[in-house]
């Protein structure tokens, strides 16, 4: 399997053009005739602290290829901030990036004949932005997480990216000052990293860590960390391993490794855009995943993590523990985890786990089986007349198992927020927030800005949202998103009232329209799908992109 592609490009004496190309980058002729070309995708960029610092991790990641014998070339990719366009305009283009990432590293591979590939993610959609490339090439491959954020800190408290948006609600509800507002907006993000607490950047990590593309325990290593060089530079050496092995991705990323990530997922208290991603990667690797998996597995799966947004801790504080991997290993003794699932260490979960020490005796943030904060998932699919092909809620137990309210519908996140912070919104309402879905927005916006809002007024337990679009991982509070069919395309959503009835129930896995299914009808025929005002890539999505129930890829198939 060695230089299985890169003969094709530099093998013979009418290569001699494309080989003249390499040695200004520092090759030899020894290195184009004889050395595995592995390509380092990295997501360096300024753009977001999540991503400032991968440049040097990509640098050791291609030192130790170069280490194992192998060569490197280092190319980017592009990356967004999440947190930087949150609540804007300039959300639509955030899931939009996990396409162009994915698209862009297939690019690359393919063009320049890549044998293997180590990818290095931070924010949010670079992270399945780079499965979902890994997956379609099928070459040799390794993941790096570039790693959690470590806390800020305000007046003895820990702070994070989620404190600072809750604090707009806590300042709109005259809970706070102006002057506590603007030293929580300058403490909050220390330094380089993901946001710091179980949101969807750690939760994608974990669960690339549990599907087995990245190295056992790297997936709760900090960004500033010595650990996190080593994770780089290790994963640059064990994607020669799997060339020796010839081992590929498809190899790993099978439907029992799927469930592992699920199981990971949940146990972790994760972000609902993990559905939507592992649906989008499972896609890419051609294996059969939906979203009655979830809610299979979920009824078996307790939520043992004291994580935040719901909880608590930061995965730093994780980290400091002993990470993943000993929540891995219970889950795994407890009969959750399938431990014969190959890794990127070319050897099986089991064998990975098999002399990982457990938790200290004295830690509280993973709890025991006996006493889990949810005895089973709090990621809760549900179906009905208003969401005839599944929605996503986040039910941790704290919020309640149902909810039934007046509906206040609005066609876009800013017109919601708006009556969130003016006191328009009040207790008893279901927010209804629609034309956000993947060809509505287009782009899926995440709604951390509305649902933050009504955490900071204090109305997390009494007003519900709902919603085509999605969430942050740092979301919390009674929310449901991904509903499918999108209002855009003629679901029911479209044609919900003022003033109507919605019951959202978790126990019996429901989101219902209490509106006559002749009503209902009636209204869809008068309805007409609203126009479609964008150009370039936003256009471009809006016409090729799936509905969230099948990961909202753009190469549907």
């Amino acid at each position: 399997m060695h230089r299985a592609y890169s003969s094709a490009i530099f093998d013979g004496i009418v290569r001699s053009p494309n080989r003249s190309m390499l040695y200004p980058l520092g090759f030899s002729s020894n290195d184009l005739s004889q050395k595995d070309l592995i390509g380092v995708a990295s997501t360096w960029s300024q753009v977001t602290p999540c991503n400032m610092h991968i440049d040097k991790l990509a640098r050791e990641a291609a030192l130790g290829t170069s280490e194992a014998g192998g060569k490197a070339l280092i190319f980017n990719t592009i990356t967004i901030s999440d947190g930087i366009s949150m609540g804007t305009a300039g959300m639509k283009y955030s899931l939009v990036s996990r396409e162009v990432i994915a698209d862009s590293i297939e690019t690359v591979v393919c063009c320049e004949g890549m044998d293997g590939l180590v990818a290095l993610g931070g924010c949010d959609k670079n992270m399945p932005g780079c499965l979902i490339a890994i997956a379609r090439l099928n070459r040799p491959a390794v993941f790096v997480y570039g790693g959690t954020i470590l806390p800020g800190c305000y007046g003895g408290q820990n702070l994070d990216i989620v404190s600072v948006f809750e604090a707009v609600g806590a300042y709109s509800g005259g809970k706070i000052s102006q002057e506590e507002l603007l030293a929580i907006e300058q403490h909050a993000i220390p330094g380089p990293g993901s946001c710091g607490g179980m949101y969807t950047a750690n939760t994608m990590a974990c669960a690339i860590e549990a599907l087995g593309m990245s190295l056992p325990n790297s997936s709760t290593h900090p960004a500033v960390s010595i650990d996190k060089s080593e994770d780089a530079r290790s994963a640059g050496k064990a994607v020669l391993n799997l060339i020796e092995l010839g081992i590929r991705p498809r190899d790993i990323l099978t439907k029992k490794a799927f469930e592992n990530a699920i199981t990971v997922v949940i146990a972790l208290g994760g972000s609902t855009n993990a559905i939507l991603h592992l649906l989008a990667i499972a896609h890419a690797a051609e294996v059969d995943l939906n979203l009655d998996d979830f809610d299979r597995i979920g009824k078996n799966v307790p939520v043992l993590a004291d994580l935040k947004p719901s909880g608590k801790y930061s995965v730093a504080d994780l980290s400091q523990i002993g990470g993943l991997a000993p929540l891995m290993k219970r889950l795994l003794n407890y009969g959750l985890l399938h431990g014969d699932c190959l890794t990127v260490t070319g050897k099986s979960l089991e064998q990975n786990l098999a002399h990982v020490p457990d938790y200290p005796p004295s830690q509280t943030l993973i709890r025991p089986f006996s006493d889990p904060i949810k005895k089973d998932s709090h990621l809760v699919i549900l179906y009905g007349n208003l969401a005839p092909n599944g929605a996503v809620a986040k039910i941790t137990g704290k919020e309640g198992k149902k909810f039934s309210g007046i509906a206040r519908p609005f066609d876009s996140e800013e017109k919601a927020l708006e009556k969130i912070l003016d006191g328009t919104i009040k207790a008893g309402d279901v927010v209804v927030i629609r034309y956000e879905g993947p060809k509505g927005g287009p782009g899926m916006r995440e709604m951390l800005a509305p649902t933050s809002a009504i955490m900071g007024k204090g109305l997390g337990k009494d007003v519900a949202l709902i919603t085509d679009g999605r969430f942050s991982g740092g979301t919390h509070g009674f929310v449901v998103g991904h509903v499918c069919p999108e209002a855009a395309v003629g679901g029911p959503i479209a044609v919900v009232e003022d003033g109507d009835r919605i019951t959202i129930d978790a126990e019996k896995k429901e989101i219902t329209l209490h509106v006559s299914p002749t009503v209902i009808q009636s209204r869809l025929s008068q309805w007409t799908a609203p126009p479609l005002h964008v150009k370039g890539v936003l256009y471009k999505f809006a016409k090729t992109v799936s509905q969230a129930n099948l990961g909202a890829v753009t190469d549907l198939f």
